[in-house]
């Protein structure tokens, strides 16, 4: 399943990422919408569920986040809906770790 989720803030040290692997950060933007899959190994085997996917959140509650590979990029998002099936566009398309 993908969970879709609006950026609500972030650190500056995500634009200033400039490792090759890493420049996706670069492009997280406040208020923009992203999408994260729930896959394998993340998913928990006895919950079926990933940790920090937001499933008791709704409304205004703030989650917060952090990126693999850069633990100074972080920031907080909001839950807006979970999806069964996945249909994440290529850009701002993640995945639980």
């Amino acid at each position: 399943y993908c969970v879709e989720f609006r950026t609500e803030s972030l650190s500056q040290h995500c634009a200033l990422e400039t490792r090759p692997y890493a420049r996706w950060m670069q492009y997280l933007r406040e208020g923009h919408t992203v999408c994260v899959a729930c896959q394998p190994p993340a998913m928990s085997t006895a919950t079926q569920r990933c940790s920090g996917d937001g499933h008791n959140a709704h409304g205004d509650k703030i989650l917060h986040w952090e990126a693999i590979g850069n633990s100074q990029c972080q920031g907080t998002w909001k839950k807006i809906r979970q999806l069964e099936h996945c249909s994440c566009p290529l850009v701002h398309s993640f995945i639980f770790t």
